[in-house]
């Protein structure tokens, strides 16, 4: 599965795998398994994958992209990888902390910040 393909936008800058997508919405269902087979093959081809997602420029995201979310996170802690937010519109980081993701992710305002908290 080509990220590209999926509408993800995925560079490596010393060794930390950068994510970002390339729509506003991400609602779609079947976008959305797209993104979440994309991430899974990518951390899959990695030794410990060290995972940057971005946030943005994103406006919306459904609950099933949260779901995949959990996935990628699961697959990354499996593989002893680490795994970063950033970038989170105040309106969706909100949905992380009603649904209490906000504990389960490591989440940071910029991409700068969290590219500095990698091991």
């Amino acid at each position: 599965m080509n990220p590209e393909s999926a509408g993800l936008r995925v560079d490596d800058v010393n060794g930390i795998t950068r994510v970002g997508f390339v729509e506003q919405n991400i609602l779609d269902e079947a976008n959305i398994q797209e993104i979440g087979d994309a991430l899974g093959a990518l951390i899959d081809s990695m030794e410990a994958p060290k995972v940057l997602i971005s946030f943005a420029g994103v406006a919306h995201l459904s609950s099933a992209a949260l779901g995949a979310l959990i996935t990628v996170n699961n697959r990354v802690g499996s593989k002893n990888g680490e795994l970063r937010l950033a970038d989170i519109d105040p309106k969706i980081l909100e949905i992380f902390k009603i649904t209490r993701l906000d504990r389960l992710f490591e989440i940071h305002g910029t991409s700068a910040e969290a590219t500095a908290t990698f091991s």
